[in-house]
């Protein structure tokens, strides 16, 4: 439910909405490209990989990551560099989140080569709501300036 949900707020967002699958488990994907001129004219692109899954560890956090940051780098449409940034925001929603997890996805973000900034989530569900979004809310070296934005559409999907 709370998968099915998500792509609603993606899409409401104008959010291009697939899917894909992780581990055998399906995989909500939501990715939109934007220009500010604050921004100078880069283009930021944010994608949004979520998956249900039964427990939460720090192993699978991280794999997870790996994967919507792997997966992200290949689908983006801009070339990297200075102009063209790739904001991820991979998520793992469960009843059963370990602090460990947590600890790990607050830590800090998750940088590959010099234009994909990856800001994990764990998002724990209790009944029918969200009991808890962790996240690194800190600034990062590349693609800083995008943090405010990133923040706000993260606020606005993992609700």
């Amino acid at each position: 439910a709370y998968l099915e949900a998500l792509r609603g707020r993606l899409a409401s967002d104008g959010c291009e909405v697939t899917a894909s699958a992780w581990r055998d488990f399906p995989v909500v994907i939501g990715s939109r490209a934007d220009r500010k001129a604050r921004w100078f004219g880069t283009k930021v692109e944010l994608f949004v990989f979520a998956a249900a899954v039964p427990a939460v560890d720090e192993a699978a956090m991280a794999q997870f990551t790996g994967w919507a940051m792997d997966y992200a780098k290949s689908i983006r449409s801009g070339l990297a560099g200075a102009r063209n940034a790739a904001m991820v925001l991979p998520a793992l929603v469960s009843g059963a989140v370990q602090p460990a997890a947590r600890t790990w996805v607050a830590a800090d973000a998750r940088i590959l080569g010099t234009s994909v900034i990856g800001r994990p989530l764990t998002v724990e569900t209790a009944g029918s709501g969200v009991s808890r979004v962790t996240m690194y809310r800190g600034k990062v070296m590349y693609g800083g300036m995008f943090t405010g934005h990133v923040m706000d559409k993260a606020k606005l999907y993992f609700t």
